[in-house]
C-alpha cells in the first residue's frame, strides 16, 4: 500500500481543517482514502487491516486481534504522551512505561505466541497486531535496547516480522517512517494543539501538570 502523508506544522493549517468540515470531531489523524475522510485511529486500522486482508479470517481471530490491540494502544498511548512530559518527571514516566511493558504487557505477547505455537500472534498469517506489536517492540527498544531480554519469543518475533521486505524496506533510512518526537517538533505539536499542560498517560488516565 502507498501513501502519501501531509503534515501541518502551524495552528492555522489544523483550523483550516476543521472549518472546511474535513475532519469529524475536529481532530486527527485523518486518512484519505476509497472517497471516504477516515478518522478515529482505531476505525482507520480496523479498514485498512480488512480491505488488505489483515483482520483474521474470522469473528473469532478478529476477536483476539482486538483484544491483543487494545492493550497495546494502552501502551502505546503512554509512549505517545511520553514527549510532553514535564522534564523533571519524563525519566520517571519513562521508567514507569518501561516497568509496565515488561512486568504487564510483553509477558502477555510472549505467552500468546508459545500458546499459539505460530509466527503470528493470531491465525496463520500476518496481520494488523502484529505490525503494532512490532511498532511498540522498536519504539521500547529506541529508549532501552536490550529490553526484550527475557522474552525470546518476542526476539524471534521481532526479527521474523522485521524481514518481511515491505516492513524491511520501511525500518530502513530513507523511508516515511519517522523519528522519535525531538524537542524542535514537541514545541510544534504543543502550540497546534494548545498544550498548556505537561501531560502523561498513566492508568489510562491523564495526569496534569503546569509547564
Amino acid at each position: 500500500m502507498r501513501f502519501e502523508e501531509e503534515l501541518f506544522e502551524t495552528l492555522d493549517e489544523f483550523e483550516k481543517l476543521i472549518q472546511d468540515g474535513i475532519l469529524m470531531y475536529e481532530k486527527v489523524p485523518m486518512v484519505e482514502m476509497d472517497g471516504m475522510n477516515l478518522v478515529e485511529t482505531r476505525a482507520i486500522l480496523r479498514y485498512i487491516a480488512a480491505k488488505y486482508d489483515l483482520y483474521g479470517r474470522s469473528p473469532k481471530e478478529q476477536a483476539w486481534i482486538d483484544m491483543y490491540a487494545e492493550g497495546l494502544k494502552d501502551l502505546s498511548d503512554m509512549a505517545m504522551f511520553l514527549p510532553l512530559s514535564l522534564p523533571r518527571e519524563k525519566e520517571m514516566n519513562l521508567e514507569y512505561i518501561l516497568e509496565r511493558a515488561t512486568t504487564r504487557f510483553f509477558p502477555i505477547y510472549e505467552k500468546a505466541l508459545r500458546d499459539h505455537g505460530q509466527d503470528f500472534l493470531v491465525g496463520d498469517q500476518l496481520n494488523w497486531v502484529d505490525v503494532q506489536l512490532l511498532e511498540v517492540i522498536l519504539m521500547a527498544e529506541e529508549w532501552k535496547p536490550n529490553v526484550l531480554s527475557g522474552f525470546p519469543l518476542l526476539q524471534e518475533f521481532k526479527a521474523r516480522i522485521s524481514s518481511i521486505p515491505t516492513i524491511n524496506k520501511f525500518l530502513q533510512p530513507g523511508s516515511q517512517r519517522k523519528p522519535p518526537l525531538d524537542e524542535d517538533s514537541t514545541e510544534v505539536v504543543k502550540n497546534i494543539f494548545k498544550f498548556e499542560h505537561g501531560m502523561f498517560l498513566k492508568n489510562m488516565g491523564t495526569i496534569i501538570a503546569e509547564y
